[in-house]
């Protein structure tokens, strides 16, 4: 039975949970021998290896990754080697096998990072060169790659495509697959864009695909070879286009074409791109958050289309999340910052405790990273506390507490006052819609999408905005949400006029 990737990664992280599990005398419940490894079927793009770092970073566990198509039987087995032993009284000559690269790379990873337990995520597994295949059918049976065991403590993951995807795809035999826990997973839009939402892919994205949700995923072979285009596609593509708009290179169709490989569908989304791309240069969005936009603009939203009205939507959504994302990754900082204040004082040398901080800081940075999991947005906060240490201890008064109080306030103070500038521009947004569009589809639409991203629906939970909280009670969007996904389900297709 097929199941999304969001399903998958659920029963995944339970399996991962329920191995590592272990019993009062600090055994595991499940053995290692009789902990089935994971074989996660689905069609490439749909973001296998995506969801291993999380399922780890989740868990706290490390992560080793290898690609399988890369390995050889030497480098997967280890090389062999000439030792001699005795035996009733002669010398013998025998081989034996250095320690597997894959092997090593987990006790590397268990050194480096200070992490016992992880995930070994071999991918591309059905696809590995034949002179493999038989030491591989046997580590998947007994988690042996040659003279040496996966260490305990590490739960195998493989992943492989479907036969219809790749030719070089190896079937495993029933006693195999018989050994594992097999998994199919199928593309679903649904879960991608909220995946989306909360990863911040680039709103002319999510707003095509919302209209063109059959572009999503697509894989055939027509009169000029194969096309596809996959979930890790459009990902990949808009990081290039963000980054590309941050440093004011034109994104030309040919990029698209790089990451689109179905001539008619980056046609499409080029073409809508560039439209997408006029609105933001039409729309004064600046203003409209700041509550001064022009009664030109307010005409021409109120005369808008449909599909130009969401796309508006978007775009004042994507600006209003980098905002209070902002505001909550400097506030998480902050409660860490205070959080090591309060336990220094504790100690009879506060100020060396600080001191110590910094250097635990450090050590955490180093292990997370040789971990494997270290998300973005998890460097980016700790290098902002570790870059406030080192501003505390440049400081001439860098050994008082006082320094560091005062640092510490003069952040707070910021955080306060962006904090306060972003509740005044999601008040500013929500007195523009109204005004425009009234309690129409726009405004359940600009609820429904801060309340479903998680970043924004902290941030309201944390600081609240009560033009939101009125305006969600008035609309009771929970309920309603529904007819607005099923409107969005029955969008028109586009015209001839610009896409």
């Amino acid at each position: 039975m097929g199941m999304n990737i969001k399903e998958a990664k659920e029963q995944m992280k339970d399996a991962v949970r329920l191995y590592l599990k272990k019993d009062e005398d600090g055994s595991y419940y499940i053995p290692i021998n009789k902990q089935r490894p994971i074989l996660l079927l689905g069609a490439p793009g749909l973001g296998k290896t995506a969801i291993m770092e999380q399922i780890a970073g989740e868990l706290g566990i490390a992560l080793v990754s290898y690609s399988m198509t890369h390995h050889t039987r030497q480098s997967a087995l280890g090389l062999p080697v000439i030792e001699q032993e005795e035996y009733d009284g002669k010398t013998y000559e025998i081989s034996r096998y250095t320690m597997s690269e894959i092997i090593a790379t987990v006790y590397e990873v268990m050194k480096t990072s200070g992490k016992k337990e992880g995930i070994l995520f071999l991918d591309e597994i059905n696809c590995i060169s034949e002179t493999l295949t038989p030491s591989m059918l046997l580590f998947l049976q007994y988690k042996v790659f040659g003279s040496y065991r996966v260490p305990e403590g590490w739960v195998v993951i493989t992943a492989g495509n479907p036969p219809e995807y790749n030719r070089a795809v190896r079937e495993f035999d029933v006693v195999t697959l018989d050994r594992m826990r097999v998994m199919s997973i199928e593309p679903d839009y649904e879960v991608f864009r909220e995946y989306a939402m909360n990863k911040g892919i680039h709103p002319a994205v999510t707003t095509y695909m919302d209209i063109k949700k059959e572009h999503f995923y697509t894989l055939n072979r027509g009169i000029d070879g194969q096309q596809y285009v996959t979930a890790r596609g459009w990902e990949d593509l808009s990081e290039m286009i963000k980054l590309s708009e941050l440093e004011q290179i034109r994104v030309e169709e040919s990029l698209v074409f790089q990451y689109l490989h179905h001539k008619e569908i980056a046609e499409e989304f080029f073409s809508y791109y560039q439209l997408f791309r006029k609105y933001r240069e039409d729309y004064q969005i600046e203003q409209i958050r700041k509550g001064t936009v022009s009664e030109a603009i307010k005409s021409r939203a109120k005369e808008a289309a449909f599909d130009e009205r969401i796309a508006l939507m978007s775009l004042l959504l994507d600006a209003l999340s980098m905002d209070m994302a902002r505001v909550m990754q400097e506030a998480d900082c902050l409660s860490e910052l205070s959080k090591y204040l309060k336990e220094s004082l504790t100690q009879a040398d506060a100020v060396g405790a600080l001191h110590n901080c910094r250097i635990e800081l450090e050590k955490e940075w180093n292990a997370r990273k040789n971990a494997n999991t270290f998300t973005k947005v998890e460097q980016k906060k700790l290098r902002q506390e570790m870059d406030f240490f080192d501003k505390w201890e440049q400081q001439g008064d860098g050994t008082l507490l006082d320094g560091y109080r005062e640092l510490l306030q003069a952040r707070i103070e910021m955080v306060k006052a962006r904090k306060t500038q972003t509740q005044q521009e999601l008040t500013n947004v929500f007195t523009f819609v109204e005004e425009i569009f009234g309690d129409g589809q726009e405004l359940l639409f600009l609820v429904t999408e801060l309340s479903i991203r998680k970043t924004d629906s902290l941030f309201l939970a944390t600081f609240g905005c009560e033009a939101y909280t009125r305006k969600s009670n008035k609309l009771a969007f929970s309920d309603r949400s529904k007819e607005l996904s099923n409107r969005w389900n029955r969008l028109e297709k586009m015209d001839d006029s610009g896409i």
